[in-house]
């Protein structure tokens, strides 16, 4: 049940994954998360926000945000870094993951997902069939609503992580 909601892979920052071995394994467009994925939460678009999506768009990839957040706060930090945007996506619905790769022109086969929380952003590309990346968050300071997310997250993730060491569930029998 609980891995409904485990992600495909886990990284320290958004700015620390291995893109150019992504894209040389066939991936074309990345999602990402912005809030206390990219900068810390409600923070404007900083430079290495910048040259890092110019990094991407180098390399060949395809970028979008996808946020919850209204249109204000995600069009201004997508202008900044030169990336397409949905606001008011829906997270973790999957209508907003598939129109971003309709704007991208992507498919699940060949799009990541890069956000910083389990019950939105990862199990939202779960359920649309995206490779997924869940990175730790840049600053503790958080809304109270992801505040309490986090320590049901803390939950899964601790199965999650015993899962991986060759730890198994415990079987629950009707």
């Amino acid at each position: 049940m609980l891995e409904r909601f485990y992600p495909d892979a886990e990284a320290e920052s958004a700015y620390g994954i291995d893109y150019s071995h992504l894209y040389k394994t066939g991936y074309r467009g990345i999602i990402f998360d912005i809030d206390n994925t990219l900068v810390p939460h409600g923070a404007p678009a900083d430079d290495r926000a910048v040259r890092f999506f110019e990094e991407l768009r180098e390399n060949g990839f395809e970028t979008l945000l996808l946020s919850n957040n209204k249109e204000p706060r995600v069009k201004s930090f997508a202008e900044k870094v030169g990336a397409k945007y949905i606001y008011k996506a829906g997270k973790p619905g999957r209508a907003g993951y598939e129109k971003a790769m309709e704007l991208m022109k992507t498919g699940p086969e060949n799009t990541l997902f890069v956000g910083d929380q389990l019950f939105t952003d990862v199990w939202g590309a779960k359920k649309t069939g995206i490779r997924n990346f869940l990175v730790k968050p840049i600053h503790p300071k958080e809304e109270i609503q992801i505040v309490l997310k986090r320590r049901l997250e803390r939950i899964v993730l601790f199965f999650y992580h015993r899962t991986k060491r060759g730890g198994s569930f415990p079987s629950h029998k009707a």
